[in-house]
């Protein structure tokens, strides 16, 4: 029996120029060769999405991706298989769903971006069909191993498994992500409350203020919670510090700042009930009692405005802080994990 080694790739696409094959052997170490241009695009596609590529990046190397799959499928579908066309048939097969899973699964992936920002549900939604979408293509991936060990066997050729320096970042790529995904779930489970707090807060309702404020407050409780159990990756902390160091200030923003900031709008509802009540009133008809609760609230006011636009721009800066540098340790985390090369 003689001993070939045979790549064994993630996503181990391969193509056949149109001609004949003498052996088996010929047939294997043919599409072993041809396989890697594949999986760089693959790999291209993926470090893409890793290294903080726009989405126009990202959607341009999936296109490019499936053009290259097709290129591939012309040329195994020209050439002849050997012993009859089972394995050839078997290698269209795979080629044609992982072409179908990136038109298909991962376009809508694309597309479910644009929306899994405006509630958990969808942005769970999301990161399921990612998961899903990767699944699939794990599960086609074990089809065509068992299909080409058959055929190897069949044909006393020996497989001896071997990784490239490609599979094995993948596969790091892989791990990465899933951790990464995990973390910004918890992250998003809280976030979304303060979605809803300030559009809340735009819309001047202090009932919907203060529901949406309590939410964000327990939310963000149980967030710090639940990140107490979360093993850093590789001994790396970054993301679970940056979301505690967020979660603290949603925290915060609930229980402390949101309140002043609902004081005052009630202070302005009340003020404009008086005002209301005393330019209805003829001049030489107010009382004193009237005019001087206007002019306290006058003060009140004042004192309220000042108080107000200080919470409110401090809440805003301190906000953008801290998000913003949730996003960058998120896009480093990938980064640094995720080989770049």
């Amino acid at each position: 029996m003689r001993k070939i080694t045979f790549i064994l790739l993630l996503i181990s696409v391969s193509f056949v120029s149109a001609q004949s094959f003498d052996s088996a052997n010929a047939y294997l170490d043919f599409v072993g060769e041809h396989q890697e241009n594949i999986t760089q695009k693959m790999w291209q596609y993926t470090k893409a999405v890793a290294h903080g590529k726009s989405d126009r990046a990202v959607e341009n190397k999936r296109k490019s991706l499936v053009k290259t799959i097709d290129r591939a499928m012309g040329k195994i579908d020209k050439a002849n298989g050997y012993d009859g066309d089972t394995f050839k048939t078997q290698l269209l097969e795979k080629l044609q769903f992982n072409k179908d899973l990136l038109n298909d699964d991962y376009a809508k992936i694309i597309d479910m971006k644009a929306v899994a920002e405006q509630s958990y549900d969808a942005m769970e939604a999301y990161m399921l069909a990612q998961e899903l979408a990767d699944k699939k293509l794990e599960e086609i991936q074990k089809t065509y191993e068992t299909n080409l060990y058959t055929f190897a066997n069949k044909h006393n050729i020996q497989i001896i498994e071997s990784e490239t320096d490609l599979s094995k970042k993948m596969k790091i790529s892989n791990t990465v992500f899933k951790y990464y995904k995990e973390l910004y779930l918890i992250y998003f489970k809280v976030f979304i409350n303060e979605v809803y707090l300030m559009d809340a807060l735009n819309k001047g309702d202090v009932a919907g203020i203060q529901q949406n404020a309590n939410a964000l407050s327990e939310s963000a409780k149980e967030g710090l919670s639940i990140l107490k159990d979360i093993e850093p990756y590789n001994q790396d902390t970054s993301i679970i510090d940056a979301t505690k160091k967020t979660f603290e200030f949603f925290k915060d923003e609930a229980e402390i700042n949101i309140p002043k900031i609902t004081d005052f709008l009630i202070l302005n509802e009340n003020f404009e009930k008086i005002k209301a009540t005393l330019e209805k009133t003829p001049e030489r008809k107010r009382t004193k009692k009237q005019i001087d609760d206007y002019n306290n609230k006058v003060n009140e006011m004042n004192k309220g405005v000042k108080t107000y636009n200080d919470t409110n721009a401090k809440l805003n800066k301190k906000r953008a802080e801290v998000i913003n540098n949730l996003n960058t340790v998120n896009q480093n985390f990938l980064s640094r994990h995720i080989p770049n090369d």
